[in-house]
């Protein structure tokens, strides 16, 4: 079962890394233009006429099924952190979609976040816990995660540029992790039957966060470059995962002295994340620029270049 759900875990990780190259790509020809839900809605209505917006939305949805069904073969500390290899693909994605090919810089990034992932997920080695969460285990999980994401959207708000755009990117990979979380709960109830998993709260509930995910993440996208909102959505998404898992399923990993490798893994990933991020492969020409300083004056966005 390790095998296979490592397998749909990296074809996931493929999927979502093709989504958000492509949509990075729309995004930054529909700049955030602030103003409220009003201009939110007119932005993603402008957004669905374009083909590239609308191919990243399909392999999203494909992203999705492919993480179920890695959901529900193994557990969530081990498939969310292997979704960091998304930057490794996006690395391979960008360099056909925006024609840029990567230097020596880029792939000393590459190799750090591989090997990060890799001494990150051999030391800490997760352990499957229960298919199905206790019900008052949710208040905890559930409710710290949302508690998380509003106090990020909150800070968000009067920032600008590179800040906004990594703290909807954090709030954006709270929010995913906890959609994987409610995933895996309701697929786990498929060994009693589909009949199950559709009458459980779950299901909808993963829809709802889903959706909330999906909005923050064309926000932090929109903000700024994928430089200072990738780095916290990867990251973020893999430890709020594994806490998760821990908290909702009883999954652990191993602790004393497999912390230090642990913690080595997870700053060789960032390491690696910011870098892949700056990669201009990734980025393309009109994505290429100086992210912006954290302040309320730095969201007046760029003229993309077309």
């Amino acid at each position: 079962m390790t095998a296979l759900t490592v397998l749909l875990a990296l074809l996931a990780a493929l999927s979502n890394a093709a989504a958000s190259v492509l949509q990075r790509r729309a995004a930054v020809q529909e700049p955030d233009q602030g103003g409220g839900a009003g201009s939110a809605v007119r932005r993603l209505a402008r957004l669905l006429r374009r083909p590239y917006w609308l191919a990243g939305a399909g392999l999203l949805a494909l992203s999705s099924l492919l993480q179920a069904g890695a959901l529900a073969v193994g557990s969530l500390s081990l498939v969310q952190p292997l979704l960091a290899a998304e930057l490794l693909f996006t690395l391979a994605v960008g360099s056909v979609v925006f024609r840029r090919h990567p230097d020596a810089r880029t792939w000393l990034a590459f190799v750090a976040l591989a090997g990060g992932l890799a001494l990150f997920l051999l030391a800490a080695a997760p352990s499957p816990g229960r298919s199905t969460a206790r019900p008052g285990d949710w208040l905890l999980g559930g409710g710290g995660a949302l508690g998380a994401v509003v106090l990020l959207v909150l800070a968000a708000r009067p920032s600008g540029g590179a800040c906004r755009a990594a703290l909807l990117g954090l709030a954006s990979a709270v929010s995913f992790a906890t959609t994987a979380a409610l995933l895996k709960e309701a697929v786990g109830r498929l060994a009693h039957g589909p009949g199950a998993m559709f009458a459980h709260w779950s299901l909808y509930a993963t829809l709802g966060a889903g959706l909330v995910a999906f909005l923050l993440l064309q926000s932090a996208l929109a903000a700024g470059s994928l430089t200072a909102s990738q780095p916290a959505l990867t990251l973020g998404d893999a430890l709020t995962s594994v806490v998760l898992g821990w908290v909702l399923f009883a999954e652990s990993i191993h602790l004393g002295l497999s912390l230090l490798p642990e913690a080595i893994g997870v700053a060789l990933i960032g390491t690696g994340s910011i870098g892949l991020a700056h990669a201009p492969s990734v980025g393309g020409e009109w994505d290429a620029g100086e992210p912006t300083v954290c302040s309320p004056s730095a969201a007046v966005p760029r003229t993309p270049r077309r």
